[in-house]
């Protein structure tokens, strides 16, 4: 029996504050924002009417490029009430990719603040769309972008020629009355497009992911139902909210179940530990690196962290003993794992609170209820028997409707008896546990043997001076490939390549052994933090390419 919910996203938020209205919704301590539902409610319905006011429509695509702020989530729920669609834009973009995002999206209306780490978001837009210098605001009329109307700037300048202001957009809303935006809502359906994701990009041009109402907020229930999530519970939101770690695993699985989203504005491994101990936050998300870096910060034993009871980590897999430092040290005994993909809105599997701490590691857990997966052989399609290596492939109402002006794309993506190819390596066993061995693409073909780099890593992690590695393949003219590891060691230690393959020599299998260390401070990663191998590969190719 299914439990499924046919809901939108407007009705979820309208029935969550009409159940809460005095519970807090929302707290950003960046911004001194402190919502109840019942507020948080009427903020996005200024918001929808604002949104209406300007013209957007059901169908309409609108862009939101910002960090963290309440504004994102404040347009996720307004958005979900006009039924205009979400396109996340990823903080990290530059001109050139914020140019193919508003394009390929085709959106009619682009979000935006002022500038974020070293990059102009107000300057790159005018480079962009130099038109805004003399075009009357609302009515843009851009070459390269003919469908883009209105730009909207969130921040403190006083002059934005030919972009609206946020407040303006508040303001012209209240010519819109409440039976209109009601109407409105009553018009859409939960099998709407309303989210359009773009995938990071770890392999090459980003697509864009459409999601339905139906999609995320099954997802968002499911999430949350593993963990417990209640009105009880308040969640730190580290990740990005244009990731769907951030817009559906997180926001939209609180606001399903009532609980509280404390919302930082990005990542800061001491702002997480203060604004878990002010805010007796009982859950966290993130991703490996994140509780890395908040277990090893200096100023870690300052602070409270007993309130802490749950959280997922996901994006990446998790070391043994990160897995074991968060549960002892941070006080989070129910922390769990999670795996997808943005195509899968996004979670398939997750490893459930009372699981022993060995599956917790080995496995990225069993398929949430409504959910189908199985291994299959990547290149007959054929099942596989428990335990043997394959594709894992997944089919539910969870899945997109494909990815957007990508008809080719899509059918490859998804099958004709409706499975998504997922591109990852695993197995799963008797018991229904699955474990993601690599991406198929990620594999290393050393002299015909296959070797696999998520196994090497676990591996090295195991080395006490270890805080964390990489394993990539690189080109070699005698066998394909050979091995590379990436290595970042503890503050203060110090470590030879002679050191790390005597600890390999005995314990691994002498063509499993890296050919190359390095020790590096960092990896590339993706504005979601899930680390680049491509972008490795090729950094290091060209350093080895020579010798």
């Amino acid at each position: 029996m299914s439990d499924f919910v046919y809901k939108t996203v407007g009705q979820l938020i309208r029935e969550t504050a009409s159940l809460y209205p005095q519970k807090s919704a929302l707290i950003c301590p960046d911004f001194n924002i402190r919502q109840t539902y019942g507020e948080f409610y009427q903020t996005c319905r200024d918001i929808a009417k604002g949104l209406m006011a300007i013209g957007i429509k059901r169908g309409h695509n609108v862009a939101v490029w910002t960090t963290n702020i309440p504004e994102w989530i404040y347009l996720q729920f307004a958005l979900g009430m006009t039924g205009g669609i979400l396109v996340t834009v990823n903080t990290n973009y530059q001109s050139h990719e914020l140019e193919y995002i508003l394009k390929q999206s085709d959106s009619t209306t682009l979000f935006l603040i002022d500038s974020y780490r070293d990059t102009s978001f107000y300057d790159t837009v005018r480079q962009v769309i130099p038109e805004l210098d003399s075009c009357p605001i609302g009515s843009l009329v851009s070459e390269k972008l003919p469908l883009l109307k209105n730009v909207i700037y969130i921040g403190k300048r006083e002059s934005t020629p030919g972009m609206f202001k946020f407040t303006d957009l508040i303001t012209m809303g209240k010519k819109i009355t409440d039976q209109e935006l009601d109407h409105r809502m009553s018009t859409l359906y939960d099998d709407d497009v309303i989210n359009m994701q773009y995938t990071s990009g770890t392999t090459g041009f980003p697509k864009g992911v459409m999601l339905t109402h139906h999609n995320i907020v099954n997802n968002a229930r499911m999430v949350g139902d593993v963990m417990g999530m209640t009105e009880k519970d308040n969640l730190l939101i580290q990740v990005p909210l244009f990731h769907c770690f951030g817009c559906v695993m997180s926001s939209l699985n609180c606001v399903y179940h009532g609980s509280t989203m404390v919302v930082l504005e990005y990542f800061d491994p001491l702002k997480a530990l203060q604004t878990i101990s002010a805010e007796k936050c009982t859950a966290i998300n993130g991703v490996p690196t994140m509780f890395i870096a908040i277990l090893n910060h200096p100023d870690f034993d300052k602070y409270d962290m007993t309130s802490l009871r749950t959280g997922i980590m996901a994006g990446a897999p998790c070391p043994v003993e990160t897995m074991n430092q968060v549960r002892t040290k941070m006080h989070c005994p129910e922390v769990v794992i999670a795996f997808g993909q943005t195509e899968s809105a996004p979670v398939m599997t997750m490893t459930r609170r009372d699981d022993p701490v060995e599956l917790r590691v080995s496995t990225v857990g069993r398929l949430l209820p409504d959910i189908e997966g199985k291994i299959i052989d990547p290149d007959s399609g054929m099942d596989l028997p428990p335990d043997t290596q394959g594709e894992i492939v997944t089919r539910s109402a969870c899945v997109m409707k494909g990815y957007y002006k990508m008809p080719e794309a899509t059918a490859e993506a998804i099958d004709k008896d409706k499975w998504l190819h997922t591109g990852d390596l695993g197995e799963v066993d008797k018991n229904g546990y699955f474990k993601v061995t690599g991406r198929i693409k990620d594999m290393i073909i050393r002299g015909g043997e296959n070797i696999y780099p998520r196994e090497l890593e676990e591996f090295l992690f195991t080395h006490p001076k270890v805080v964390n590695v990489q394993v990539i393949g690189i080109p070699d003219k005698k066998y394909g490939e050979q091995v590379l590891a990436a290595i970042q060691l503890k503050a203060g230690k110090t470590a030879s390549p002679e050191e790390f393959a005597e600890f390999c020599r005995g314990k691994i299998a002498r063509h499993k052994i890296p050919k190359y260390w390095e020790f590096v401070d960092g990896y590339p990663t993706t504005a979601s933090g899930k680390i680049q191998k491509f972008k490795m590969k090729e950094m290091f190719s060209q350093k080895h390419s020579s010798k």
